[in-house]
């Protein structure tokens, strides 16, 4: 067939790594909306910043929402990465930082709140149906470390 069959035909056919999901499946999982958790949670405790992950991925989000003398540190092994991301770099093949770069790793949103109100955040955020992770901290320093 053409070119355009043969891509069509790889995006139906169910991909092992994806736990049996096809391609065009995981492509097309619709964007969460966290209006609803978010708005919760300010009423709950103070949140000194918020980054909805998008283009740019988490190295660039994150830091535009951190204050000047601050950087986020971000633990890599605090959360469970999707198996997209995996096939992503293996078949790319893309370099790990391109991928911190450019995708969103596996989190939609990142809210920073004061050590104190993690624990509250995280039970407002999981009641509200969110899978909820502390995946870092903020220290003194510039942009952003991952870990």
């Amino acid at each position: 067939g053409s070119g355009s069959d043969e891509g069509r035909d790889r995006l139906e056919q169910s991909v092992p790594e994806l736990e049996g999901k096809t391609l065009g499946e995981v492509l097309l999982e619709p964007t969460r909306i966290y209006v609803r958790p978010v708005l919760e949670l300010l009423q709950k405790v103070p949140v000194h910043a918020m980054a909805h992950i998008t283009g740019g991925g988490l190295v660039e989000n994150v830091p535009r929402v951190i204050p000047r003398g601050c950087r986020a540190v971000i633990r890599r092994g605090a959360w469970p990465v999707p198996a997209i991301f995996h096939l992503l770099r293996q078949k790319g093949p893309i370099p790990e930082e391109e991928m911190w770069r450019v995708f969103n790793m596996g989190l939609g949103f990142v809210v920073v709140v004061d050590s104190a109100h993690a624990g509250v955040a995280l039970e407002v955020l999981s009641r509200a149906g969110e899978q909820v992770y502390r995946i870092g901290f903020v220290e003194p320093g510039e942009g952003l470390l991952l870990q």
